[in-house]
């Protein structure tokens, strides 16, 4: 195994045993096992536990942004690609592994040792909601009813959530 595939395989490991059980719950040891990479290569790979967890999140912010932006472009007009965020939402919340935001997870955990890429990825779903509005102040009422949506179904998962959100969203948005 090279150095990629073990960086893909901890990845891989660190997504899913941080999402589901946490960060300061899984050890590096957990990591090892589940990944089978040897720990002299985890260590060497990820010197810290800290770069893993900043890795993994940067990771997610990729996947998770690409997946939003490509579902909310995907209609022509403007108002149906705000309200198609919601309905991706919707899918999401509705996975049976969703268990919240991994990027709100892990500030509740760190709180201010938490790495920049939360509040990165904080910023750049807002910017997308900006350019999905070119009106900042509806882009900052989005970003709540989002953020809210998504913490009410880390508490209770399905789809639900996601759909009130978008009726308080098709209120908010001008009409076409």
């Amino acid at each position: 195994m090279d150095d990629e595939e073990a960086r893909t395989r901890l990845l891989d490991a660190a997504e899913e045993l941080f999402y589901r059980h946490g960060i300061q719950a899984v050890g590096m040891d957990r990591i090892r096992t589940a990944s089978g990479v040897p720990l002299k290569r985890l260590y060497r790979l990820f010197p810290a536990k800290e770069s893993l967890v900043t890795a993994y999140l940067e990771r997610r912010d990729r996947q998770w942004l690409t997946s939003l932006r490509t579902a909310a472009l995907a209609p022509a007009e403007p108002r149906a690609r705000v309200l198609a965020v919601f309905d991706w939402l919707a899918g999401w919340f509705a996975e049976p592994d969703f268990r919240g935001c991994a990027f709100l997870n892990a500030y509740g955990e760190l709180g201010a040792a938490a790495p920049e890429i939360v509040r990165v990825h904080k910023a750049e779903l807002h910017a997308l909601l900006a350019d999905l509005t070119s009106d900042p102040a509806l882009a900052d009422r989005l970003l709540i009813l989002t953020e809210g949506a998504t913490t009410v179904a880390a508490l209770a998962p399905g789809p639900e959530p996601a759909r009130r959100a978008r009726e308080i969203a098709e209120l908010l948005l001008p009409a076409e």
